[in-house]
């Protein structure tokens, strides 16, 4: 996988345009001259958090004795099943965000599981693991992947307003479809490794 590729991986993954009107919703009750200031807080803590899975997660996946093959047939099934609650979300509208509370949010819900979700710790372990000696270049493609999303998450109000809940709707749709065919082909490349064929 090339550094582009999995930066759109990590992209897809933490679905900012979908995430739009929930991080909106989250905060609804904070006040106005606090909102873009939660968000760069709940932004930063999440781009930590990953760095930390990024950097640390070699080390926890050979304490668990985890062979590359599994983190790739494991990271393709966590993939397929959140770009499918991305193309068929569920009916109370909470995604991973579960249901928001009131008052201001902080790191849960969203940092965590908002943008540095399980998906992408998977996503990041599944990188560490099949080519560690590439850390430079993952922690490049998280940074971008996180960059991308941090300024479509910081203009939310203003992309909510101008393209409408519609079409955010139909680009996440459009992004889980891409998320899918991601997964498949990384569970593929897993099992192949696994059973030694070449596909």
């Amino acid at each position: 996988m090339t550094t582009l590729s999995a930066g759109i991986m990590l992209f897809l993954i933490m679905d900012p345009l979908g995430n739009i009107p929930i991080f909106l919703s989250l905060l609804k009750d904070v006040p106005p001259k606090r909102r873009r200031r939660v968000m760069v807080r709940e932004l930063l803590i999440a781009l930590g958090v990953l760095l930390g899975f990024l950097v640390g997660g070699q080390v926890l996946l050979s304490l668990l004795q985890l062979k590359p093959d599994s983190i790739s047939i494991a990271g393709g099934i966590v993939l397929f099943l959140i770009g499918i609650r991305m193309v068929f979300p569920p009916a109370d509208g909470g995604g991973i965000f579960g249901k928001s509370g009131g008052g201001e949010p902080f790191i849960v819900p969203m940092a965590i599981p908002g943008v540095a979700g399980p998906s992408a710790m998977a996503a990041l372990l599944l990188l560490t693991n099949t080519q560690p000696g590439r850390t430079a270049d993952w922690a490049i493609a998280l940074v971008g992947a996180w960059l991308a999303t941090a300024v479509i998450l910081l203009c939310s109000t203003y992309l909510f307003r101008w393209l409408g809940e519609s079409v955010l709707t139909a680009l996440e749709r459009v992004m889980g479809m891409l998320l899918i065919a991601m997964a498949v082909q990384m569970f593929l490349g897993g099992l192949a490794a696994y059973l030694h064929l070449h596909i």
